[in-house]
């Protein structure tokens, strides 16, 4: 049996004081280390950013992946010389996003696109997240504008054109020679120059007609790429529809290859008014026969250049013209032609053709007494030369040409109603 202390009689006063505690060891030297103080103070500072850092790129990757408030697609511009907070103030303005322009700016610098957003026109998806959006405008993908410019417009028309257009910027300095630009449908962003959107149209001419001249017909009467485009283009001016370019284009190839002049009214127009396209009025009489170079009613063969920009399809018409011994066409009243080899079928035609009109017409139009007789573009007697297609006619078959707006001719014609002459 174990024998404890005794016990040592305390007073109450005594009794009632606290017991003393030994004091705290001392902290060592090593723990007073100040090397040990400031890596304690770096492993914390490490942890406390570890921490802001993984809730920052949680919060940054909900910024950059959460769709968009845009409600449907959208066409928004990015002006030139924009920085990166007047992007984020148009892009907030515009409903494709709704972020402080700082966490834009954040998001920007986070992707690295600092200096990679382009101005432009860009179409922004529904609900496109911030990434999708710093994406499309570093990627440049602007809007493509489709253009269409049709055949048979002269230059002076087609930079009309593009100055009325909106989406180009600056003017054409120089007027293109007739001929050299491609009639055709292009994309351009907003914002092209036009001298640039010259430049393209003049470099597809450029390639087109290469291509089309190295596949052309090798019995062509024609010797250059230059006389194949003014061919075209009084091909082009002469006929609207597609399955008839082919032998409106033999037609003129069998005349230039019999000596017989072209006889076709468009070059009687631009004659008068050059680039500006349209005469808008009747040719009078007196044009007709009014000397000028690209009057082919009296010069022989081609003009000395093209009267329009002919597009692709008559290009290709006039390097590869139907195999036909045509010499003449007049309207069918169809809104076509009726294609023959004689002076007679083709007068037969014309006959048709009026009978139609007095039909339509319920004859209550009576032609004026100096309308010339619906003969042809070429009259017969006016070609001297007799051709293997064209046996020569006596001298009072003679009659004066159509006047050009008539449907009623030889050579080349718009369907269009009979000119009333002046």
């Amino acid at each position: 049996m174990s024998e404890r202390p005794p016990i040592s009689p305390r007073s109450p006063r005594a009794a009632l004081e606290p017991e003393q505690v030994p004091p705290p060891p001392k902290r060592s030297e090593r723990a007073r280390n100040p090397f040990v103080v400031v890596g304690n103070a770096i492993i914390t500072l490490l942890l406390i950013g570890m921490i802001g850092a993984g809730a920052a790129y949680y919060y940054g990757r909900q910024v950059l992946e959460s769709p968009g408030p845009l409600k449907e697609d959208k066409v928004v511009n990015i002006p030139q010389r924009a920085g990166k907070r007047d992007i984020a103030e148009t892009l907030n303005k515009e409903g494709v996003t709704d972020v402080n322009p700082w966490v834009f700016i954040g998001a920007v610098a986070a992707l690295k696109a600092s200096s990679d957003l382009k101005p432009g026109e860009y179409s922004f998806q529904k609900n496109a997240s911030l990434r999708d959006v710093i994406g499309t405008i570093v990627e440049g993908k602007v809007v493509q504008h489709a253009v269409t410019i049709p055949e048979g417009l002269t230059s002076e028309q087609i930079v009309a054109r593009l100055t009325d257009n909106d989406i180009f910027t600056g003017s054409v300095h120089e007027l293109p020679r007739e001929g050299t630009l491609l009639p055709e449908t292009y994309k351009f962003p907003r914002g092209t120059p036009r001298d640039q959107v010259i430049q393209r149209m003049q470099q597809a001419h450029k390639r087109v007609l290469a291509e089309i001249w190295e596949r052309r017909s090798q019995d062509l009467p024609v010797k250059t790429p230059e006389q194949l485009v003014t061919l075209a283009s009084i091909v082009e001016k002469e006929t609207g529809k597609p399955d008839e370019r082919s032998r409106v284009a033999a037609v003129f190839v069998n005349r230039l290859k019999q000596k017989i002049k072209l006889q076709s009214d468009p070059t009687i127009i631009y004659g008068l008014v050059g680039g500006k396209g349209t005469l808008g009025r009747p040719i009078k009489r007196s044009e007709i026969t009014q000397p000028s170079p690209y009057n082919t009613y009296v010069i022989e063969g081609l003009p000395p250049g093209p009267i329009s920009n002919p597009g692709r399809a008559s290009l290709e018409a006039a390097a590869n013209p139907a195999r036909t011994r045509d010499l003449y066409f007049v309207a069918d009243g169809s809104g076509g032609h009726a294609f023959t080899e004689t002076y007679d079928a083709h007068q037969r035609n014309v006959a048709k053709l009026r009978a139609m009109e007095k039909q339509i017409q319920n004859d209550t139009v009576e032609p004026a007494d100096d309308a010339p007789a619906p003969a042809t573009a070429a009259p017969a007697a006016a070609d001297t030369a007799p051709t293997a297609t064209t046996p020569p006619k006596p001298t009072q078959q003679k009659k004066p040409p159509a006047r050009p707006g008539a449907p009623a001719r030889q050579g080349a014609v718009q369907p269009s109603p009979p000119v009333v002459q002046r």
